[in-house]
């Protein structure tokens, strides 16, 4: 591809616990051709102080450029129809 898609997601890897939905969306990303900047919250305080930073119930969240995308779910959606 000549043009470089990138995309920022923020997903939780714990020490006890990875995010199933953080694993599915960085495998959307990499499968459509974005190079992903992976930042991992990897303590319980890190994903809470980021949900309340960002207005979010949950995470991961994914930003395609300076876009807000959302989670996996919103992620599939604007791949689907991009």
């Amino acid at each position: 591809m000549a043009d470089q898609r990138s995309a920022t997601l923020y997903r939780m890897v714990l020490p006890d616990h990875i995010c199933p939905f953080g694993v599915r969306a960085k495998a959307l990303l990499e499968q459509n051709g974005y190079d992903v900047n992976d930042r991992v919250l990897a303590s319980r305080e890190e994903v809470d102080a980021f949900k309340e930073e960002q207005g979010i119930d949950t995470t991961p969240l994914v930003f395609i450029g300076d876009e807000k995308i959302g989670g996996s779910e919103e992620l599939s959606a604007y791949l689907a129809n991009a």
